[in-house]
């Protein structure tokens, strides 16, 4: 049974992704990195594993589950 996902907040994923707070929240605008999730009325947090992802290659990432998010925008 894999372990379960943890969450971490904005302070981690500056750290692990070198990037500042505003050029994280102009990536999500664009869907080019992972979107926050909800876990409270004041606080958010995002997938330990979506980051992981996205650290791992940055280039190439896209949400799960749309694959061909790529091919679709070059369609337009």
């Amino acid at each position: 049974m894999p372990a379960p996902d943890r969450i971490v907040r904005l302070k981690t994923v500056l750290a692990r992704t070198g990037l500042s707070r505003s050029t994280i929240y102009r990536k999500i605008a664009e869907g080019t990195f992972p979107a926050q999730l909800r876990i409270s009325v004041n606080g958010a947090g995002w997938r330990e594993s979506d980051i992981d992802r996205w650290v791992a290659n940055p280039v190439a990432w896209c949400p799960k589950g749309e694959a061909g998010f790529d091919d679709r925008r070059r369609n337009e």
